[in-house]
C-alpha cells in the first residue's frame, strides 16, 4: 500500500494513495496511524484500509511522516567510500575502512524540525559553497526498529565543511532544511524487494539539467536489518522514525548546488522527490 499525508479539510491527514488520487484516513496523521496500529495490533496497511475515506481526491502530498527522530547511514554504497577517501586524502581509507567493517556508520540527522517534503526548500548553508544532495532510500521504523514502509529522503550535506576536518560532520548534515522526505510511504507488502530499485537524481538550473545519476539499491552493501540492528543496539529510538540507509549517487564539486536550483530524485515504486534550493542562515 502506498500511504501520504495531505492537508484535507484544513488539517494534516494520512491518506491512502490509488491511481494518482487521495483516500484520507479522518482523524489521524502518520503518526496517529502508527501508534494506533502498534497498539491495536494490525498492520499499518490494514489499519489505514479500514478507516480511509471511500473515495479518492486530487490533493497534493506534503512530507509523508513527521518524523519523531531521523538517523543515517553513511558508506553503505562502495562509490561513496571511495569518493569521500578521495576528498579527504585519506592514506589509510579512512571511508574505505567503515565500508567494509561490520559496523556501520550512522549518525544523528534530526528530528521533524529539519524536515521538509516535496516542493519545499531544501537548504544551503549561508557558510557553505559545496553543498550537495544525498539520494536515498529510507525506512520509517516502528517500535524497536520494525520496518513499516519506505520512503525517499534527501541527505543533504554541506560536504566543503565534512571535508575540512570529519570532526564537523554534524555542521555538515545537520541544519535548517537538511532533509527531504517523500513522497509517499510504501508499506512491505506491496515494496518486497528494497534491493531491486531503480534510482535516479537530476539537477535543474534555469530550466537545464547540469546533472544526472543513476544507482540500483543492489548495490547496497549491508542489509537493512543490519543497519536497523546496529542502530538500536544501547539507543532506545522512539516508533514514527526515519532511518536514511545511504547515498550510491555522488554529486561532485562543480555541480554544488545554487539557490533555484530543483532536486528530483525517482524510484518509480515510491515516486518523485522533487526539492527546490534556497540558502539558509
Amino acid at each position: 500500500m502506498k500511504l501520504a499525508q495531505v492537508i484535507w479539510n484544513g488539517r494534516v491527514s494520512a491518506a491512502i494513495v490509488e491511481d494518482g488520487l487521495y483516500r484520507p484516513v479522518p482523524e489521524h496523521t502518520m503518526q496517529d496511524l502508527i501508534r494506533r496500529s502498534e497498539r491495536e495490533g494490525v498492520t499499518l496497511a490494514a489499519l489505514a484500509a479500514q478507516h480511509a475515506s471511500k473515495h479518492g481526491e486530487p490533493l497534493k502530498p506534503i512530507i509523508p511522516i513527521f518524523p519523531a527522530e531521523v538517523w543515517a547511514c553513511g558508506c553503505t554504497y562502495e562509490m561513496s567510500a571511495a569518493f569521500r577517501d578521495a576528498e579527504h586524502g585519506t592514506r589509510e581509507g579512512f571511508y574505505a575502512y567503515v565500508y567494509r567493517e561490520p559496523r556501520p556508520e550512522s549518525f544523528f540527522k534530526g528530528t521533524a524540525r529539519v524536515c521538509v517534503g516535496p516542493g519545499q526548500a531544501i537548504g544551503i548553508r549561508v557558510d557553505s559553497k559545496f553543498t550537495a544532495p544525498e539520494p536515498e532510500l529510507a525506512v520509517v521504523m516502528g517500535s524497536g526498529g520494525r520496518v513499516l514502509g519506505y520512503t525517499l529522503a534527501n541527505d543533504v550535506s554541506a560536504w566543503d565543511i565534512e571535508k575540512e576536518n570529519p570532526l564537523y560532520l554534524p555542521q555538515s548534515k545537520v541544519y535548517n532544511a537538511c532533509c527531504a522526505l517523500g513522497p509517499t510511504i510504501v508499506t512491505p507488502d506491496e515494496l518486497t524487494d528494497p534491493y531491486g530499485l531503480d534510482m535516479t537524481c537530476t539537477i535543474t538550473r534555469a530550466g537545464k539539467v547540469v546533472f544526472e545519476g543513476a544507482v540500483s539499491t543492489s548495490k547496497l552493501h549491508r542489509k537493512i536489518e543490519t543497519l536497523v540492528e546496529y542502530l538500536f543496539r544501547a539507543n532506545n529510538i522512539p516508533s514514527g522514525s526515519v532511518l536514511c540507509t545511504g547515498t550510491g549517487i555522488i554529486v561532485k564539486e562543480e555541480n554544488a548546488l545554487a539557490p533555484g536550483d530543483v532536486v528530483t530524485i525517482r524510484v518509480p515504486e515510491i515516486g518523485e522527490l522533487s526539492n527546490p534550493a534556497a540558502v539558509v542562515g
